[in-house]
């Protein structure tokens, strides 16, 4: 069984990731530590269950869910995975750090992506098999993750605990971020819990009911 770390790094206060299973093995989503802290709270929280991460995976590449890519690409010795239409929005990553006045965490952002996830592979690690699910329109190349086995959706900024993610970043679309909700992840189950990319967890059932931004 699946099992989830969160972890909520950056003054962006970004959600970061740890999917694990009985095997040890894991995957980290969007590592967003920027501060030698935060690196180490992340390598704490993995050295406490003596996990062995596998994979590196951002979501999107929009500067908070990509802090930490060169740390964990650096440290772990993992390749970055990320969906072909996310790499002009990694490129623009240290100009989004420049204009916020964010410094570069040692020096050096991300490492090029080494292979590339697209709509309907399935990302394996011990026993856990998540299926990626192409969610464009908050990021043009978003990416989110589905656990069928265990009832769970790593969400990056596609939904929110009643909200949405935002739209008005380059490569942003209103009616196409709706529509992925609406066609790719309200059909998943109302059982399924969301983990999103910033907030507190949610459930598709309680979204449908009650979002606002998609008719709730």
């Amino acid at each position: 069984m699946a099992q989830i770390i969160k972890l909520t790094f950056n003054p962006f206060q970004e959600n970061t990731y740890v999917v694990y299973d009985e095997t040890g093995e894991c995957a980290i989503f969007d590592p967003g530590c920027y501060s030698r802290e935060e690196q180490q709270l992340l390598v704490a929280e993995i050295d406490s269950k003596k996990l062995r991460p596998v994979r590196l995976i951002n979501t999107h590449c929009h500067i908070d869910h990509v802090f930490g890519n060169q740390f964990v690409h650096e440290y772990y010795g993992l390749p970055l995975e990320i969906h072909r239409d996310e790499l002009p929005v990694l490129k623009a990553a240290p100009q989004s750090a420049m204009f916020f006045g964010l410094p570069i965490p040692n020096g050096k952002l991300s490492p090029e992506p080494e292979k590339f996830i697209e709509d309907g592979d399935v990302v394996e690690f011990g026993n856990t098999r998540l299926k990626a699910i192409f969610t464009p329109g908050h990021a043009p190349g978003e990416l989110c993750f589905f656990s069928e086995k265990d009832r769970f959706l790593i969400a990056g900024d596609v939904l929110f605990f009643g909200s949405i993610g935002r739209t008005d970043l380059p490569g942003g679309d209103h009616y196409t971020l709706i529509n992925s909700i609406l066609d790719k992840v309200f059909p998943l189950g109302d059982d399924v819990t969301v983990y999103p990319g910033h907030g507190p967890d949610t459930n598709i059932g309680y979204e449908k009911r009650h979002n606002p931004f998609v008719g709730g």
